[in-house]
C-alpha cells in the first residue's frame, strides 16, 4: 500500500543533481532572445512608436500589435486585456512592443531604444475612489463584479451589542523562485510549441489559439520553480509575446524576465478593504454579521471575479451565525492587474474576520479563545450561502494545536546586535477553506485523466502540473495504491497539451482532491479493462497482468462526473459553495522588540484537517511552506508603489521575505477527517496554510504590547506606531 507513506519526491533526485531542465536551461538551435517594451505611464494614448535612429538595429526584430495574426487579447474569463497595447495604455508596465535579438543583453538594450510618444490621460490608483470614478476604465462604473449574500433576518433588525471595524490588506508578491519565462518554437505546420514555467498548460493553449486564429498549438511545462498562482494566468501573456516574436523571426525565441521586471509587471495578491459590523450577545454569541468589501483588480479583469467570490464566501470565518449579510465589489484601477495568489481572496477575508473576532473579545473583555470556541461551526450548521456542513474539523484542529502548544516554547534566535527589550506574546487563529472550485465549477470543467499500460508499467497523463507541491509523486501514489502495485511501476507523462487531456487548472486546492479522485477512478477502470480482457474476476493487478493475452498498450480515460451532491445557484450565491472544507488552527509565539517594532518568530504550530494524507511528508511541506509565506505577508512583505502605480521596491534587497534564518520552529499536525469525495479521503491543502498565520501574529503582538493592528503588513514602523 502506498497511501499514507512519505515517499521521497519522484522528481527530487533530478532537481538536486541539476538534471531537471528549467526553461532557461534549454538552448534550442538558432535561439533568439526577447525583451518587452513597457509603458511608463499609468494611463495614456499611444501617439507613436518609433525606433531611435542613433541605435544600430541590425539583427533586431520589432513586434507591435499590428503583427498579431488573430485577436489581440489574452483569452481568460473576459476579453479585456490585450496582448500588446494598441492605441492606449491602462497601467504602467503594460506591454506595448517586443524586440528579439541574438543575445539577451542586446534585446534588453534594444528595448530601451524603442521610443513611445504619449498623450497623458487622467488615472486613478485608489480602490475606494474607483467605483463610479470619473475616468471609467472598465465598463461604465469600473466594477468587475458585485456579489451580495443574505441569510436570516433583515440587516439591522437584531438587537445586541454592536461592534464595528475596518480592516485592510495590501499587495503581496508571489516571489516564486524562478521568474516568468517561455520559449516559443515555430513548427513546420505553421504552428507553435511553447515550453515554459507554468501551472496551467491549457490556459496557454486557449490563449494562443485566440491570438493566432488557429489551433496548431501545444503548450509544454518545463520544470517549474514555484507558482503560488503567479504562474496560473500570467504565463499566457509571456507565451503570447514569445510566440509573436517566433512567428515574425521564424526562429525559436526565449523570453525570460529579469527579477525586477517580474516584480514590477506581474500580478499580485489583491489589495482589499473590509468593513464589518457584528451584533453579539453578552456572552459572545454571534447574532448578526454584516460585512462589505472592496477588492482592487487593477487595470484588467484577469481572475478578479473569482477572487472576490472566494473572499465573500469566507468572510464570516469558520463561525456560526444565523443572520449574515455580505456584499462585495471588485473594482478597476490604473495599476498593474492583480490575479491568482495562494488562497484566492480567502486569506484577505479571513484576516478581517479574525481581527474582528479579536475586536469583539477586546470590547467585551472575553478570552479570544473562548469566544472562538463558543462560535465555531459544527456538523449540521449552515454557511453564509446556506450550504449544510458535514465532517467539520474545527474542534479537532483547535484541540490538537492547543495540546501541542503545552510544550515549552523554544528560545528565539537573535541576529547579532539585536536588542533585548523584548515582549513575548502568543496568538491563535481559526480558519476554514473551501476545497475545489466554487459551486458547480468542476461539473463545468469536466477534468479528464488518462492512464496507459505498457507491459507492467502504468503512465499517468494529466495536465495537472507539479509546481513544487508534489503532484508528480502524489498521482503515482494514488494509482499504485489503488492497483496494489509498487510505486516504481507508475510514471508521469510530460505535461504537454499535445499528449495529455485537459484536467483543468492546477489551482484552488483541487489537484489532489479532485483530479486525484479522477485518477483513482481511472485506475479502477484500468483494472476493469484487464478483467474484461482476461476474463478473470480477481482484483489482483499482478495476476491480471500475467494473464493478459496481449502486449498491446492499453489506454483508459476518466472524466469528472457530477454526482449532484453539490447544489449551487451562481446567480443568487445560495447553496453548497464547496463540496467540502478544510479546517486549520494556527498558534504563533513571538517576541516583539519594543525599541524597533521588529517581530521575531519563536514557534509556529499548525493543526490542519487534510482529510487523508496521501504523502504525509509532502503534506507537511505544503503546510509549512505556506505558513512561512503567510508569516512574511504578516510582518515584512510590503509592495510600495510610486505615484504612477509602479512597484518601487523591485529587488530582493528591499522586498523582504522570510529566510531560513527568520523561520521559527514549526510544529505541523495533520488531522485526518476523511472526505468521501476525495481519493482515499483526501482534501485539498494547498491554500489553507496561507489563511490563518497573519491574524495569529496580530493577536500575539497585541498580547505582547497592547498594540492593535488591523492593516497588513504589520511592518516594524506600523508596530511602533501602534505601540506609541
Amino acid at each position: 500500500m502506498t497511501i499514507g507513506i512519505g515517499f521521497p519526491r519522484l522528481d527530487g533526485a533530478a532537481k538536486v543533481t541539476g538534471r531537471a531542465l528549467y526553461v532557461d536551461d534549454l538552448r534550442p538551435d538558432g535561439c533568439l532572445y526577447g525583451a518587452t517594451v513597457r509603458s511608463e505611464r499609468a494611463h495614456a494614448k499611444i501617439l507613436a512608436i518609433t525606433l531611435d535612429p542613433a541605435y544600430d538595429w541590425d539583427g533586431v526584430t520589432l513586434v507591435t500589435a499590428r503583427d498579431i495574426p488573430g485577436r489581440n487579447l489574452v483569452a481568460l474569463i473576459t476579453d479585456d486585456q490585450p496582448a500588446l497595447a494598441d492605441g492606449v495604455v491602462h497601467h504602467v508596465m503594460e506591454a506595448i512592443a517586443l524586440v528579439a535579438a541574438d543575445s539577451r543583453d542586446r534585446a534588453l538594450e534594444a528595448a530601451k531604444h524603442v521610443q513611445v510618444t504619449y498623450e497623458d490621460l487622467p488615472y486613478n490608483l485608489d480602490l475606494e475612489a474607483a467605483e463610479g470614478h470619473a475616468v471609467p476604465l472598465y465598463g461604465t462604473d469600473n466594477v468587475y463584479k458585485r456579489i451580495v449574500i443574505d441569510k436570516g433576518a433583515a440587516a439591522g433588525t437584531i438587537e445586541g451589542i454592536v461592534h464595528e471595524g475596518t480592516y485592510r490588506v495590501g499587495l503581496q508578491e508571489q516571489l516564486y523562485i524562478e521568474p516568468q519565462g517561455m520559449i516559443a518554437l515555430p513548427r513546420e505546420d505553421g504552428g507553435i510549441t511553447i515550453i515554459g514555467s507554468m501551472q496551467c498548460p491549457y490556459y496557454i493553449h486557449k490563449a494562443l489559439r485566440a491570438l493566432l486564429g488557429h489551433d496548431r498549438v501545444n503548450a509544454v511545462q518545463a520544470a517549474t520553480g514555484g507558482g503560488f498562482g503567479g504562474k496560473e494566468e500570467y504565463p499566457s501573456m509571456v507565451a503570447a509575446h514569445a510566440t509573436l516574436l517566433a512567428l515574425k523571426t521564424g526562429k525559436p525565441v526565449k523570453l525570460i524576465y529579469r527579477r525586477d521586471e517580474d516584480l514590477r509587471a506581474t500580478t499580485k495578491r489583491h489589495p482589499a478593504l473590509f468593513r464589518i459590523r457584528s451584533v453579539v450577545a453578552a456572552d459572545g454569541r454571534l447574532l448578526e454579521w454584516t460585512a462589505s468589501t472592496i477588492f482592487d483588480g487593477g487595470a484588467y479583469n484577469t481572475l478578479t471575479p473569482v477572487v472576490l467570490s472566494r473572499g465573500i464566501l469566507h468572510l464570516t470565518g469558520p463561525y456560526r451565525c444565523d443572520n449574515v449579510h455580505l456584499s462585495g465589489v471588485a473594482v478597476a484601477t490604473h495599476t498593474p492587474p492583480n490575479g491568482a495568489f495562494r488562497g484566492f481572496g480567502a486569506p484577505q477575508a479571513m484576516w478581517a474576520a479574525e481581527r474582528h473576532m479579536d475586536r469583539i473579545a477586546r470590547d467585551l473583555g472575553l478570552d479570544p479563545l473562548a469566544l472562538r470556541r463558543l462560535n465555531l461551526l459544527r456538523d449540521g450548521d449552515t454557511t453564509a450561502s446556506g450550504g449544510r456542513l458535514a465532517d467539520t474539523g474545527a474542534f479537532a484542529v483547535l484541540d490538537a494545536a492547543l495540546a501541542a502548544a503545552e510544550a515549552p516554547v523554544p528560545p528565539v534566535t537573535r541576529h547579532p546586535g539585536a536588542g533585548t527589550n523584548h515582549a513575548r506574546g502568543r496568538g491563535l487563529a481559526m480558519v476554514f477553506h473551501g476545497c475545489g472550485f466554487t459551486g458547480n465549477g468542476e461539473a463545468a470543467i469536466k477534468g479528464k485523466v488518462a492512464l496507459e499500460l505498457y507491459g507492467d508499467r502504468v503512465r499517468v497523463l494529466t495536465a495537472s502540473t507539479d509546481i513544487g507541491q508534489g503532484t508528480d509523486t502524489i498521482f503515482p501514489q494514488i494509482v499504485a495504491g489503488e492497483l496494489g502495485i509498487p510505486l516504481g511501476h507508475v510514471e508521469m507523462a510530460p505535461h504537454d497539451t499535445g499528449l495529455v487531456p485537459d484536467s483543468g487548472p492546477t489551482v484552488a486546492s483541487r489537484t489532489t482532491m479532485v483530479v486525484g479522485g479522477v485518477t483513482q477512478i481511472a485506475a479502477k477502470k484500468l483494472r476493469s479493462a484487464l478483467q474484461a480482457e482476461t476474463g478473470l474476476a480477481t482484483d489482483d493487478f499482478a495476476a491480471l497482468l500475467q494473464a493478459r493475452p496481449s502486449s498491446v498498450p492499453l489506454r483508459v480515460e476518466h472524466q469528472y462526473l457530477d454526482d449532484g451532491s453539490v447544489q449551487w445557484n451562481p446567480d443568487t450565491y445560495q447553496g453548497d459553495a464547496y463540496p467540502t472544507y478544510g479546517w486549520a488552527c494556527s498558534i504563533v509565539d513571538v517576541d516583539v522588540d519594543r525599541d524597533t517594532g521588529e517581530v521575531l518568530y519563536r514557534r509556529f504550530i499548525s493543526a490542519t484537517d487534510v482529510g487523508r494524507a496521501i504523502n504525509p511528508v509532502l503534506a507537511a511541506g505544503q503546510l509549512e511552506g505556506g505558513a512561512l509565506q503567510a508569516l512574511g505577508w504578516a510582518t515584512s512583505e510590503e509592495v510600495v508603489l510610486d505615484a504612477r502605480g509602479c512597484m518601487r521596491n523591485d529587488r530582493l534587497t528591499n522586498y523582504i521575505i522570510p529566510t531560513a534564518a527568520d523561520a521559527p520552529e514549526m510544529v505541523t499536525i495533520l488531522v485526518e477527517i476523511p472526505f468521501a469525495g476525495g481519493p482515499f479521503g483526501a482534501k485539498g491543502i494547498g491554500e489553507i496554510p496561507m489563511d490563518g498565520p497573519a491574524a495569529a501574529v496580530a493577536q500575539a503582538i497585541e498580547v505582547a504590547t497592547g498594540a492593535v493592528l488591523d492593516n497588513l503588513p504589520m511592518t516594524p514602523e506600523r508596530v511602533l506606531g501602534a505601540m506609541g
